[in-house]
């Protein structure tokens, strides 16, 4: 099993740290791993993205151009790496601050209401939390467990306490993607 991951947002929605807490959850899971950020100097507020591999195999090159998910967070993002998911593979997306949402058909699609659940849960900066629940709702690659321990290994320890917030906002992330049909029509799975 391997996959190539791309995630994408505004610097601050904190897209580098949801891919380090999924790079080291991988890694609690015996996993080939590979983390490759990449944002503006302007970081809060500019672009970002990560490319995470995981892989029961050996990662030959972290460099992609073609990736079986896309997790998408801005429109900018969207309108950039809505063509780089592999047919079949799937694309996550926020809808809040979207505009042109995706078109593609030979994709399976995915929406998270992240932002909107995350203010409902009280605290905003668990969005990325909520968006890595659906994502692991869709594509099941790394255990909960494995994702706390991860969530231990990527928070400096005077974050640990918010641990459980986390991971409650990954469950409910996990009850709370959507399908979306291309021709506008969402529906629960």
């Amino acid at each position: 099993m391997t996959e190539e991951i791309i995630i994408a947002g505004f610097g601050g929605q904190g897209v580098l740290s949801m891919g380090k807490i999924l790079a080291y959850s991988g890694i609690m899971q015996d996993k080939e791993v590979s983390w490759m950020p990449s944002y503006g100097p302007e970081m809060r507020g500019g672009t970002a993205n990560v490319t995470v591999i995981l892989s029961d195999e050996r990662i030959s090159s972290p460099y992609l151009k073609m990736y079986d998910t896309a997790i998408i967070l801005n429109q900018q993002s969207m309108d950039k790496f809505e063509k780089s998911v592999k047919p079949d593979g799937v694309l996550l997306y926020d809808p809040n601050g979207i505009s042109h949402h995706p078109t593609r058909k030979d994709i399976k699609i995915y929406q998270i209401e992240g932002m909107k659940l995350a203010a409902e849960m009280g605290n905003k900066k668990i969005f990325n939390m909520v968006v890595l629940g659906a994502f692991l709702k869709i594509k099941p690659v790394i255990k909960l467990e494995n994702v706390t321990d991860g969530l231990k290994k990527s928070l400096s320890e005077r974050y640990h306490h918010l641990i459980p917030l986390n991971k409650e906002a990954i469950i409910k992330g996990l009850g709370s993607v959507s399908v979306y049909n291309v021709e506008e029509q969402a529906f629960h799975i």
